[in-house]
């Protein structure tokens, strides 16, 4: 039977057997949305804190926020009073990841965008680590390996480094678990996965 999403509104009513990667998908399917769904992705933050990040008016981010909470994206993670009103504060639930066929459904400039926007963060925090001595670790992996790939070659290594973040996934989710128990500390850490089609040199064929 139809299932309803868990949320305030209670007014979005998903298809039977609805995939949580379909779910996704219809979140990303607005810029902004996307945007808040990859902020959410990497901490807990309130509608206000996204629109003065964001650049967007409050109101607007408010209703993207409801409705990545109608699509199971998003939780209520805390309320507190606030200048006078309570603030509610959310965290991803769901990563904004798609297969390779769903990324490609997006629009042109909205995979630009969200791709954009994940290298800057990735250089951003390599830059804030680099400053706090974190890249003087022995143990930290850095590697640049420039391949040469036919398309079957191509779609194998990215099913491969699909498997791979699936893997660090649950990782995290096991460390967290320890953590929990009391076992073992935890720290922040971050790994970024790249695998692009580069540019061809001048004067050389495809």
């Amino acid at each position: 039977m139809p299932t309803t999403a868990n949320n305030s509104s209670g007014t979005h009513r998903r298809p039977p057997g609805e995939t949580s990667e379909a779910r996704i998908a219809k979140a990303l399917a607005h810029p902004l949305r996307a945007r808040i769904l990859q902020r959410l992705g990497e901490r807990v933050a309130s509608p206000g804190d996204l629109a003065v990040e964001l650049g967007a008016p409050l109101g607007v981010v408010s209703y993207h926020v409801r409705m990545l909470r109608d699509y199971d994206c998003v939780e209520l993670v805390r309320t507190e009073p606030r200048r006078g009103a309570l603030q509610h504060f959310y965290r991803a639930t769901a990563r904004p990841q798609l297969d390779e066929d769903q990324w490609r459904t997006l629009p042109s400039g909205l995979r630009r965008e969200l791709a954009g926007e994940t290298i800057q963060e990735v250089v951003d925090d390599l830059a804030e680590a680099a400053d706090g001595g974190m890249l003087d670790d022995p143990e930290v992996t850095v590697t640049r390996t420039p391949l040469e790939l036919d398309e079957r070659g191509w779609r194998k290594l990215n099913r491969l480094l699909s498997r791979t973040m699936e893997q660090a996934l649950q990782i995290a989710s096991e460390s967290a678990a320890r953590h929990a128990d009391g076992g073992t500390a935890v720290f922040p850490s971050e790994l970024a996965i790249l695998h692009f089609k580069r540019a061809q040199p001048a004067g050389r064929g495809a």
